[in-house]
């Protein structure tokens, strides 16, 4: 009967007990669910470099170094030590130690003062994320917090938050942030004396600091380092090398180097980048943008950007965005590598690869650099000079602004912007719809980065890859640009230095690298840019300012170019032994040098030429053509004039239209064609005149009460001496080729044609307004 009644007590204690535990854990639940845990923590955002060393790192908003420790950073003997410490038991309670808290209760009664604390590290995470004052209330508060984040971390977890929350003295918070800033160190590598030492600080942090109260901190750490030897938590050794190693850490100083791109980085909201960056070549590059620019001062030029790639890993090494971040009367925040910028002639390159790639053009292909208009666009040399017949070679190499438009219009601009969005040009890509011809002279907007990234793929085959100056970006999206051989062309042509942006003032080459640049000079000479790469690096360098204003003397040649060559010469110096090879996809052919094409049987000068098989023109040089002509070479005849006997043959060079009109105005000596038989009544098919001025199909506003007329010029084949002009199809004038006439024209529509002596015409429509200027 006894053993009955004992049960049913048992049971009914057990029944209890499990509805009371069930009762407690949905109240925990409810409890969980109305007040959750406040564990969103802020951690200092912390740059590093490529060896992992932190280069630069920012205090949290409430003025913390609060650097993250991350799980990998804590080493078993961290681990070992701040658990042996802190709370023994820790892998075994559930947050609170009711043990701890009994012994602590009654030591405290007996002294009748606070002796003996019953803390857990769990709870003191819970106090670190939810401070207040110590009374009754809030060690019940914290208690519950413990037993939520028991709830909601494992405990290799709660122990990570604790280290990265732990009080060490003035603003530092969490044993990453200690480590570095006592140390100099990251916290895996601290010794079992070091990680010692830190862990007393949070227990007296205004009479324990590191760098003014050494020697407590070493009297306090060996009290611990015995109770370790007691416990038999190490070994004699361990105890005796730790008691042995001295304390002579003071607090140090966050780094502030690659301020540019670290700040773009807090800006993006990671709390730990692994950069790319290489601390020693940062730190060269720094002082020779500033050493440089130091000098640059008394021409009113104050400010320089540069960025560097590694061609084999792709990444950047080097990012300076101005001569002196802390300067603030310049700008010296502004960061000069990502500014929108004119990025001058430095498009020329691609676009001359890509006309290589299209079987356009070739080095060797000879092209006029003479005066244009694209309807109303008429573009100029660098000097204002034309040079009549250049290679295309030629054209690169001193940079001619109208052999470059030429190629554009040939190549069509809308295949360079989509080239250049695939690129990553941000800027092209929203103004595509706004680009034309212009833009390949700097009539567009993009950035250091962006330039620097699209010559890269100039040394990796013509394949771009987007740079990247984080360790965990993946490089796996690339783009091919330009093929092998056009690449191959492009790096021989650019990598002459009997060239005309070559500095004349630059003497020390005698050990600097052979690289490849281009230079550029934006509008107004705002911007000077300089290109460079070799097989290693690409360099990237901008100099300017940043209020815009334009330098008289700044240009890419003279003074970009210097800088670009004082960072190669110490970058990668005396290093010839490397250069691009040949690919199998470029060939060598013979080409006549007056046209760059396949010779013909007439073609007596030739020269060698790179070329793409099955890309590349394979058409025939056809330059001059056979005339009939009268004995006297007075005139000439065609095939319906032609007398039966008479005349002879001529062999005469054709001659553009365009080229012939600069030929005549510069009084420059050609082979003419005779006058063509007046007798004739045939009218001829081929080139009608191109009229220049005015431009087609645009609006001329004209002063009413001074109107000026408007000039009428065009430009004719090489069989053509006499032109007739039509205002409204009415006749108006003839003049000789070359000959400019003027003309007021009528408010409204106007149509203005030519006709040349062969009979062939040519029309354009523009609209005239009076208005009161």
């Amino acid at each position: 009967m006894n053993s009955r009644l004992t049960s049913k007590k048992i049971f009914r204690l057990l029944k209890y007990s499990f509805i009371g535990s069930l009762f407690l854990f949905i109240l925990f639940l409810l409890l969980n669910w109305i007040f959750p845990l406040p564990d969103k923590i802020e951690y200092s955002t912390v740059i590093t470099d490529n060896k992992g060393e932190v280069i630069n790192a920012y205090l949290t908003r409430d003025e913390k170094w609060r650097m993250k420790t991350e799980l990998e950073q804590i080493s078993p003997l961290l681990r070992k030590t701040i658990v042996a410490k802190e709370d023994k038991y820790f892998y075994s309670h559930p947050g609170v130690n009711p043990f701890a808290i009994t012994r602590a209760f009654f030591k405290n009664l007996l002294r009748m003062k606070r002796t003996s604390g019953a803390s857990t590290i769990t709870m003191q995470v819970a106090r670190a994320l939810e401070p207040g004052k110590r009374n009754i209330l809030n060690k019940i508060r914290e208690s519950f917090r413990a037993f939520q984040l028991e709830w909601k971390y494992d405990k290799t977890e709660i122990l990570q938050l604790y280290l990265n929350l732990v009080p060490y003295g003035g603003n530092i918070e969490g044993v990453k942030a200690a480590a570095f800033l006592y140390f100099k160190k990251s916290p895996d590598h601290l010794s079992l004396a070091e990680i010692t030492a830190l862990s007393i600080i949070p227990n007296r942090p205004s009479s324990l600091v590191i760098g003014k109260n050494n020697d407590h901190i070493v009297a306090e750490r060996n009290k611990w380092l015995q109770k370790f030897t007691n416990e038999k938590i190490f070994t004699k050794k361990e105890i005796e090398d730790a008691l042995a190693e001295p304390l002579t850490a003071t607090r140090g100083m966050v780094p502030h180097y690659a301020p540019h791109l670290s700040y773009q980085l807090k800006q993006q909201g990671n709390i730990l980048n692994k950069t790319t960056i290489d601390l020693n070549t940062q730190l060269k590059t720094e002082k020779l943008v500033e050493d440089y620019v130091r000098a640059q001062r008394l021409r009113n030029i104050k400010n320089a950007a540069v960025v560097i790639i590694d061609n084999k890993s792709h990444r950047i090494v080097s990012y300076v965005g101005s001569s002196d971040f802390n300067d603030t009367t310049d700008g010296g925040q502004v960061n000069g590598a990502k500014a929108i910028r004119q990025p001058g002639s430095t498009l020329k390159p691609l676009l001359y690869a890509m006309c290589f790639d299209e079987g356009l053009l070739t080095p060797k292909t000879v092209m006029t650099d003479v005066p244009v208009n694209y309807e109303g666009y008429a573009p100029e040399n660098y000097d204002r000079k034309f040079n009549g017949y250049i290679t295309t070679e030629y054209a690169l190499e001193h940079s001619l602004n109208i052999p470059a438009v030429k190629s554009l219009k040939l190549l069509g601009h809308e295949k360079l912007i989509q080239k250049l969005s695939d690129c990553n040009f941000r800027q092209v890509q929203k103004d595509k719809r706004k680009l034309g011809l212009s833009m390949i002279l700097g009539g567009c907007g993009t950035t250091l980065e962006e330039l620097t990234g699209l010559f890269a793929a100039f040394a990796n085959d013509g394949i771009y890859y987007v740079p990247s100056f984080l360790q965990d970006d993946s490089i796996t999206r690339k783009t091919r640009v330009v093929s092998p051989a056009a690449v191959y062309m492009i790096n021989e042509i650019l990598s002459k230095v009997n060239r005309p942006d070559f500095p004349l003032n630059w003497t020390a080459t005698e050990r600097m690298p052979k690289i490849a640049w281009k230079t550029g000079t934006s509008y107004g000479r705002r911007d000077a840019w300089s290109i460079g790469y070799n097989t290693n690096y690409t360099v990237g360098v901008w100099v300017g300012n940043f209020s815009g204003v334009g330098i008289a003397d700044l240009s890419g040649a003279t003074i970009a170019t210097p800088l670009l060559f004082k960072i190669f010469n110490t970058l990668d110096y005396d290093n010839d032994k490397e250069w691009f090879s040949q690919p199998k996809d470029c060939e060598i052919r013979q080409v006549c040098s007056e046209t760059g094409f396949i010779p013909s049987p007439h073609c007596a000068n030739l020269i060698t030429d790179y070329f793409i098989p099955l890309v590349s023109s394979t058409k025939e040089c056809n330059n001059r053509q056979e005339i009939m002509i009268s004995p006297g070479e007075e005139i000439s005849y065609c095939k319906a004039c032609v007398p039966a006997t008479g005349y002879k043959k001529k062999s005469y060079k054709s001659i553009e239209p365009e080229m012939q009109a600069w030929l005549e105005e510069h009084q420059i000596a050609y082979q003419k064609i005779p006058l063509h038989n007046p007798d004739c009544e045939m009218i001829f098919k081929g080139s009608a005149p191109v009229i220049s001025s005015p431009a087609n199909g645009l609006e001329y506003l004209i002063n009413k009460k001074d109107p000026e007329p408007l000039q009428l010029v065009c430009k004719t084949a090489n069989d053509v001496s006499k032109v007739y002009w039509y205002i409204d199809n009415k006749f108006y004038k003839s003049s000789n080729t070359g000959e400019k006439q003027f003309f007021v024209p009528n408010e409204g529509p106007v149509k203005i044609s030519c006709t040349d002596d062969k009979g062939r015409n040519r029309d354009i429509k523009i609209i005239v307004k009076y208005v009161n200027l």
